[in-house]
Parts: structure tokens; C-alpha cells; sequence
């Protein structure tokens, strides 16, 4: 058999798999380095290696800000998720407002509302602040989806053997339908903070000093756009790459303990 059409598992498959990704990446550096080359760009590095401690508080500024923004989305998810299942009306209805809301407008129109009017409105001049807060509002609403898609995938017949053996709606929810919603949440989790880290980028617009606007700042100093945006890529892509093959690992890994 073609060993690059060997079966899914074993050493061969092993071999085919790190055979075709040396292959796909060998053709992905040919094709950038013909298009670079076309270009005759007279690149100027020295120029950007001397704002180096930019580009690195810029990058520990995101991780800190996304960890923080997913911490808080989980928070916010959770309880609207719940709100979503209340029986006292007006606050399914106003959880279903925010979800609808957040997921049918863009995400840098609620940033400039979020920090230029209500933020305005309540005094709250703290722009890092608000950037968190835009992203867990953000995030916590998909999230919620999750979480109620979750809840909603137990089957009536555990939730009917809970309450026959006694147990109250919370000790339901603890014993039998977080341990399972857990499970299946993890997996689209880590996709999500990846989703997180790449959205920070749109906190520039209201000057939060995160990478993306250290890496615009570095590019105005010195006029060199692609010495200073191939940084930027190349440092998302070393936060978010990891966590989407963690959160492949752990698919799989739920997938077989289901």
C-alpha cells in the first residue's frame, strides 16, 4: 500500500502522517519564498529588533488579557446559560437579548459602544478594563450556547432518576449534568480561546496597548509594514497553534470517553 494512503493507525500511518506534513510544508515555504522574492523589498530588520521589548510586552499583554477575558467568559456563560433555563421569564427574555445581541452585531462595534458610551456613562475611564470586559461579554455569549446546547443533550430519563433518588435540582446539576456538559465543553473550549486571543487584536481601537497596537506603534516609527506585521502573525500564531492541537488532543480524548 501507498505509504502515503496507509491505514489510520499504527507506525505506518504514523510515518504516512509526518511524511505529508513535511511535504505540505516544504510547498507552503516554496510558495511564500517565490512570492517574498517577487516583491524586491529591501527589508530593514535592524530597525525592528531595536523595538523588540515593544513587540514582547505587546505579546504578554494579550496572554494576560485573553486568560483573564476566557476566566471571565466561563463565568458569564454559565450564568446566562442557567438564566436561559430560568422559569422567571424576564430573565430568560433578557438573557436571550444579550445572547442574540452579542452574536448578531460585530465585535469592534461593541468595543467602541461598550467603551465610548456606557463606559462613558458610568465613569469608568479604565480602557483595559472595558477590553476585558468587551471580550468576556463576547466570548461568555457563544459560550452559553455550549454550555445550554450541553445541558439541553442530557436525556430525561437521568434527570428523572435524580430526582427519584432524592436529589435537589442543584445536587442535579453538580452530580449529573455539569460532569457531563464538562466533557463535552473542554474540547470547543480551547478553540475558543484561541477565537479570544486573535479578537484582543480589535482592542487597539480604543488604544489598548495590547500586541497589535505595540505593532502598529513600531511600524509608525519606522515605516517598515511587513518587518513589523510578520512578527505580529508569527506571534499569534505561537499562542494560538498549541492550543488548537491541545484542543484536538483532548476531542479525541473525550470523544473515546464518551
Amino acid at each position: 500500500m501507498n505509504l502515503l494512503f496507509a491505514p489510520s493507525r499504527g507506525p505506518a500511518a504514523r510515518l504516512a502522517q509526518a511524511v505529508s506534513w513535511v511535504l505540505v510544508a516544504v510547498l507552503a515555504a516554496g510558495l511564500f519564498s517565490f512570492a517574498f522574492n517577487q516583491l524586491h523589498y529591501g527589508w530593514n530588520w535592524p530597525a525592528i529588533w531595536t523595538y523588540r521589548q515593544k513587540f514582547l510586552q505587546g505579546w504578554l499583554m494579550t496572554v494576560a488579557i485573553s486568560a483573564v477575558s476566557l476566566a471571565a467568559s466561563l463565568l458569564i456563560g454559565l450564568l446566562t446559560a442557567l438564566a436561559r433555563r430560568s422559569a422567571f421569564l424576564p430573565l430568560r427574555y433578557a438573557a436571550a437579548l444579550y445572547v442574540e445581541s452579542i452574536r448578531g452585531t460585530p465585535l469592534l462595534v461593541q468595543i467602541l459602544i461598550l467603551f465610548y458610551v456606557v463606559a462613558n456613562a458610568f465613569g469608568i475611564e479604565n480602557r483595559y478594563l472595558v477590553g476585558v470586559l468587551a471580550l468576556s461579554l463576547f466570548a461568555g455569549a457563544y459560550l452559553s450556547e455550549m454550555i445550554r446546547a450541553g445541558i439541553d443533550s442530557i436525556r430525561d430519563s437521568q434527570l428523572e432518576s435524580a430526582r427519584a433518588i432524592g436529589l435537589t435540582p442543584a445536587q442535579t446539576y453538580r452530580y449529573v449534568v455539569f460532569p457531563q456538559v464538562v466533557r463535552q465543553l473542554v474540547p470547543p473550549l480551547a478553540g475558543q480561546f484561541a477565537s479570544i486571543i486573535k479578537d484582543s487584536s480589535l482592542l487597539s481601537i480604543i488604544a489598548v496597548s495590547e500586541f497589535t497596537l505595540n505593532a502598529q506603534e513600531v511600524n509608525a516609527f519606522t515605516y517598515s509594514t511587513l518587518e513589523s506585521y510578520l512578527p505580529l502573525a508569527l506571534g499569534y500564531l505561537l499562542l494560538t497553534l498549541p492550543i488548537s492541537l491541545i484542543g484536538r488532543v483532548l476531542e479525541r480524548r473525550f470523544h473515546f470517553a464518551a
